[in-house]
């Protein structure tokens, strides 16, 4: 079978769940060969109960001598089994996974794998993974990959229906030249993928990861040059006038910009004013001031007669630029006209925001994905900012294009990448660096501790909360999962209203919910209808909430050092002092260096080099960044060599042969020429 063929024609995939792995974003045999394991269990030698120890992850024989017992709350099921051997107690805990008492009948022997954890002389194990002896066996000192589910979805299944999807399909056709491979020790892409999935050993594993981040850095850089080589730097048609004025309304601010802020709107204006079009990065720490440097080139536009736009992530997000721009202008006694046009509006409230972008050609424009649909008419358009998220590529500035304008684009990351690799990624760019946080702002006070002090953590939450704070907590998963034992949204959320004063307002957010609803949630939060927001990392680039003044982490082993770096950065906005505890549940040396960072330093620059240097090759488990370069398996931190290897390939093929003609290039040829179909791109190979 070819790899676009849709995922009902693998094996025991139904009408019911092919509905499901849709819903993770699994639609071809290709997709789920490309959802690759977020971790890898070695299940170790099962043991008695009598042999387990408080913090080890292990595989313990149950002899069950007792039927489990479900007890049901308002809000989940939860099913309980106890067992004992040589006076040694045992409990066994799932939530909200009621159909896992069936198979805990009295007189079953079972095998449970799970963290333990000693609570007052018994051991416990929550949501252990659960297998009958035969089963065990047959895994029991193997690597099994560990998946990113959904709700319906077993990791058993997704395991079975990946191998049947291997099984069924042809050998896929290897686009890298052999030359390249070999220059590199770089795995067969069929081995790499069976690899990934099953492997036989950390070795082959490590050996199928390598080769699978090349594709993904060699593929992304060699569709950036493409782009970059069809493009011609285009010819600057708009006419700017003296940006004096601006100075004026800097003065006005209730502070004053850092030499960051200054330096890089500096270099915008000169951009807007040069020759070609306009693409530069800015690349801003967490807290630096991004969006007042974007409202001054925004008000520069409009100064100088033109239209702006900003792209952002979320609604949520949008509208608060929109409240914030209303608010400068009020400050520098201005009329400007500010349009919000975002996917959630009524018809009628859109048709209104296009007629309004109609009939102002000096509109400061903001919005969501809804800026680039077909329906919106642009009158002069000069200027458009877009987060990271939203990076234009050559279709996006087509869509322009093909409107009749042609903008300065100025995408804004949060991202703090070393200067080194930044140049790999954003070739086609100029970049800006804002390393500076406003003085006004107090430093964020860390801590990183273990779940001795869980009571001394929710104690201080009450009492931030008691003083008219708010509160983030971060979990990493949405829900629970069978096999990967980290806090979860669902779960936690439930677990800390039991734990806290019956009068804390508690809520939780997670990428699963609809986007009215996640709106309504962050909006009740960023208007204190709710004390405690229990969220996934959904609010990395959530809106501007001065009164939250903790960010509590769960698992925080589990992110990548940028990532928790940004979601401390909600925090941190407002007068009062603010608060990070970073939870570790980790035992290993390793997660307490790396955290220790961390804790030390608020510079998100620093953060991120330190990182590169105590990363290796093999560090990829639970410890993905996230941010711009959202690869499906690569690291732009842990693989930084391997992206420098791909980028000087991509360079030396192109040097050698430009049109990809070469005979040793034609599957390559034929690579580029389906993902740039796929993107809607013409590209003459």
């Amino acid at each position: 079978m070819e790899l676009t063929a849709p995922i009902r024609k693998v094996k025991g995939v139904g009408e019911k769940t092919e509905g499901l792995l849709q819903n993770m974003g699994v639609y071809t045999i290709g997709d789920i060969l490309l959802h690759f394991p977020r971790d890898y269990v070695k299940y170790p030698r099962a043991v008695e109960i009598d042999q387990l120890y408080d913090g080890a992850r292990a595989a313990v024989v149950v002899r069950i001598e007792k039927a489990a017992v479900m007890r049901r709350t308002r809000a989940m099921t939860i099913t309980v089994l106890k067992a004992e051997y040589t006076e040694t107690k045992f409990e066994a805990i799932w939530f909200r996974l009621p159909y896992i008492a069936s198979s805990l009948k009295k007189g079953k022997t079972v095998i449970l794998y799970g963290k333990v954890t000693d609570k007052n002389g018994t051991f416990h194990m929550e949501q252990p993974a659960l297998f009958s002896p035969e089963d065990y066996q047959a895994v029991e000192e193997t690597m099994q990959p560990v998946y990113a589910l959904t709700r319906g979805i077993t990791n058993k299944f997704l395991m079975k229906t990946i191998r049947n999807a291997l099984d069924s399909c042809d050998s896929f056709f290897d686009y890298l030249p052999t030359d390249v491979r070999q220059k590199y020790d770089l795995a067969e892409y069929n081995y790499a993928l069976d690899q990934i999935h099953f492997p036989d050993s950390m070795d082959t594993l490590t050996w199928a990861r390598r080769r699978l981040v090349f594709d993904e850095f060699f593929l992304f850089l060699m569709t950036m040059q493409l782009q970059k080589n069809g493009e011609e730097r285009q010819e600057n048609p708009h006419h700017f006038g003296d940006p004096a004025e601006l100075d004026t309304y800097i003065g006005q601010l209730p502070y004053a910009l850092t030499a960051a802020q200054r330096r890089t709107l500096d270099e915008i204006l000169k951009d807007m004013q040069g020759e070609v079009l306009m693409q530069r990065l800015i690349q801003g720490d967490v807290g630096s001031g991004k969006t007042i440097v974007a409202f001054l080139a925004m008000l520069y536009a409009s100064d100088s007669g033109y239209q702006s736009a900003i792209m952002a992530p979320t609604e949520v997000l949008a509208k608060q630029h929109e409240q914030s721009f209303l608010e400068l202008c009020e400050r520098f006694g201005i009329e400007k006209t500010i349009v919000l046009l975002t996917g959630s509006m009524t018809a009628r409230q859109k048709r209104e925001a296009r007629a309004q972008i109609a009939a102002h050609p000096d509109a400061l424009i903001v919005g969501t994905h809804a800026l680039i649909q077909e329906a919106v008419e642009y009158e002069n358009l000069a200027l458009v900012i877009t987060d990271e998220q939203h990076r234009f590529g050559v279709r996006q500035r087509e869509t322009f294009a093909e409107k009749g304008q042609t903008p300065h684009i100025l995408v804004m990351s949060a991202t703090p990448i070393p200067r080194t690799l930044a140049i790999i990624l954003y070739g086609d760019m100029a970049i800006s660096v804002m390393d500076e946080v406003p003085a006004t702002r107090l430093p964020i006070k860390n801590c990183v501790v273990g779940e001795a002090y869980r009571q001394k953590a929710n104690a201080f939450l009450e009492k931030e909360i008691a003083a008219g704070h708010q509160v983030y907590i971060i979990c990493p998963l949405v829900e629970a999962s069978e096999n990967f034992d980290a806090n979860n949204v669902t779960d936690y959320t439930e677990q800390l209203k039991a734990s806290l004063s019956p009068g804390v307002r508690i809520a939780c957010l997670h990428g699963k919910m609809k986007a009215a609803e996640k709106n309504q949630v962050m909006e009740d939060f960023k208007d204190h209808k709710t004390d405690i927001l229990v969220s996934t990392t959904v609010i990395e680039v959530g809106v501007n909430v001065p009164n939250a003044t903790v960010m509590m982490i769960e698992n925080a082993d589990r992110f990548g050092l940028a990532q928790l770096h940004q979601l401390r950065g909600r925090v941190g906005r407002g007068s009062a002092q603010s608060y990070c505890i970073m939870m570790n549940a980790s035992d290993s040396d390793r997660a307490k260096e790396r955290l220790d960072i961390l804790n030390r330093s608020n510079d998100g620059f620093f953060i991120a080099s330190e990182d590169l240097k105590l990363r290796g090759p093999g560090d990829f488990f639970g410890i993905r960044q996230s941010g711009d370069m959202s690869f499906l398996i690569a690291d732009i931190y842990t693989d930084a060599k391997v992206l420098q290897h791909a980028s000087d390939e991509v360079k030396r093929i192109l040097t050698e042969d430009p049109g990809l003609q070469m005979e040793k290039h034609e599957n390559l040829r034929m690579k580029m020429k389906e993902i740039f179909e796929k993107g809607d791109v013409t590209l003459s190979l």
